[in-house]
């Protein structure tokens, strides 16, 4: 078979882009000192983040070391991951007018260091005392914000780490931008954001993103893509942020994720497959609790159904094993087609390694939404490549980004030139493929996810509760809907008035029946989104 070459090893691409985890809180036990590795996790070293002298509770205790996780949510609350979360993350700087306030409330300079400053990684437990303050309305306890420094063994995440084990792991890939998820999401497929760093305000993605894509790239050279997007979710968030862009292609190239299990199973799959996780309902992408808390002083317990990372694992199995089942002779095969495992952000959860400055993407218009240069990236976050011709227990030490990935489908595909300065600096993964005979797959370890308690899947098909992107998503569908003068029924004028999940997931399906038709299930009758 033409395809059992290692020259056809990137003839397909599976990417799969799960949310806000750094590499030492789920993969940072991988390998140890004992293992003959050159691995840069945590086992063996003295990590510790110090307890700002204002918090109320363990300040006498002076730091926080690093410990292993016992809440498969932690952190919960989720903590703070909008650039100037970041910021103190990475350097513990938070202006005394900032201290105790909440994503949009931080005010400029955004806890943003001086120029050429090195990040010294020991802001995380300020922010998160911070961060927790402004949410809960008290100073939390020492054990409570501990929760930011602490991580998960190999067993508590066994899919990841198995297949990290199994096949080769990035330990130093890094995000792109030291914010959230928009942003660096944008960075997978278009090596730019257009100068945004924050979600917020959401239509700024919907209306003036309009960034070339891969997507666009790949077409224009005859290729093939789709997006899969994990069910109940029925809103595709590539297409959102790439809204200008993709628009047109949402009835044709944004499926369900099931189509993905068909399409591999078939030899079917397109050139590039992008898989997004549920992201919008309860979550299936390892992100954090989206939190606790609603508003400053506003707990309402297991308002997020636990555990996002059991529902990942779940997920992860799920692509793996179609994956590893592919087997056609002259389509789509195991042989022929790599799965890119990566995330976007590390979403403030806790990382030793410093992350470097970078080139802007655009020289001629550097500063872009709260000031911020793009010449700095964000913090480390998992990667792990599975190919046949990847051999078992790869690390793979060298700097990599986002950005690698059209650096490395440009290279591989002919797609021209770099889209921007980004991604012409990446370094490939071309030089992953290091076997000249293929490993069998019936060789391979099956790695088996813990189950996903039962009554976290209830409460994803019931919608009782909406993520942050799923919150973001609404705010977004309400200012596509203003900008176009839509009437969406249901929802309210005045755009401050709180709308509950329960209604506002009514209002999203309906609008996005007629965005993403092929997201809709077929039992469902759809109704108009507006009139």
């Amino acid at each position: 078979m033409a395809s059992q070459s290692k020259d056809h090893a990137l003839d397909h691409v599976v990417v799969v882009v799960f949310e806000n985890r750094s590499l030492d809180n789920v993969l940072g036990r991988l390998y140890g000192p004992r293992d003959g590795k050159t691995f840069e996790g945590v086992t063996g070293r003295d990590l510790t983040n110090p307890i700002p002298d204002w918090a109320e509770h363990g300040a006498d205790r002076k730091v926080v070391p690093y410990t292993v996780a016992t809440d498969m949510d932690s952190p919960n609350p989720d903590t703070g991951e909008e650039y100037a979360h970041t910021n103190t993350q990475l350097f513990n700087i938070l202006g005394e007018q900032n201290r105790f306030q909440l994503g949009e409330e931080i005010s400029a300079p955004y806890n943003a260091p001086e120029a050429g400053r090195a990040p010294t990684m020991d802001g995380f437990v300020t922010d998160y005392i911070s961060t927790l303050t402004g949410e809960l309305g008290r100073q939390p306890t020492y054990d409570e914000y501990a929760q930011v420094m602490t991580g998960f063994t190999p067993e508590q995440i066994p899919v990841l780490n198995g297949l990290a084990r199994a096949f080769g792991v990035f330990d130093h890939w890094f995000s792109e931008v030291p914010s959230q998820t928009f942003t660096n999401r944008s960075f997978w497929t278009a090596a730019t954001a257009s100068g945004f760093v924050v979600n917020s305000p959401v239509k700024n993605w919907i209306l003036a993103n309009d960034a070339e894509t891969i997507f666009n790239r790949i077409e224009q050279h005859g290729r093939t893509w789709k997006v899969y997007v994990a069910e109940p979710d029925r809103l595709s968030l590539t297409g959102l942020i790439h809204h200008p862009r993709l628009k047109d292609r949402f009835d044709t190239h944004f499926v369900p994720f099931s189509q993905f299990e068909t399409d591999a199973g078939n030899g079917d799959l397109p050139d590039f497959s992008f898989i997004e996780p549920c992201l919008v309902l309860g979550h299936g992408d390892y992100h954090p609790a989206f939190s606790r808390v609603l508003g400053h002083g506003v707990v309402i317990p297991d308002v997020d159904p636990p555990s996002s990372i059991l529902g990942g694992e779940a997920l992860l199995a799920r692509i793996y094993n179609a994956y590893r089942a592919m087997r056609s002779p002259s389509g789509s095969n195991v042989w022929n087609t790599t799965l890119l495992i990566g995330w976007d952000e590390p979403g403030g959860t806790y990382d030793h390694v410093p992350p470097g400055p970078v080139p802007p993407p655009d020289p001629s218009a550097p500063v872009g939404q709260l000031g911020f240069m793009f010449d700095r990236s964000g913090y480390r976050v998992p990667a792990v490549v599975v190919s046949p011709w990847v051999a078992a227990g790869q690390v793979f030490n060298e700097e990599h980004r986002h950005t690698s990935l059209i650096a490395t489908l440009r290279e591989q595909w002919d797609l021209g030139a770099p889209f921007t300065a980004r991604d012409a600096a990446a370094r490939t993964i071309s030089h992953a493929f290091t076997l000249d005979t293929p490993r069998d797959p019936h060789t391979w370890p099956t790695p088996a996810p813990h189950p996903v308690p039962r009554y976290i899947e209830d409460a994803l098909l019931l919608g009782r509760t909406l993520s942050t992107l799923g919150k973001a998503a609404f705010e977004g569908i309400r200012g596509f809907a203003d900008h176009h003068d839509i009437r969406i029924e249901g929802l309210p004028d005045d755009p401050r008035a709180e709308v509950p999940p329960e209604q506002a997931l009514q209002i999203m399906r309906d609008f996005l029946a007629i965005h993403f038709p092929r997201l809709v299930p077929p039992t469902q009758v759809r109704q108009p989104p507006h009139t």
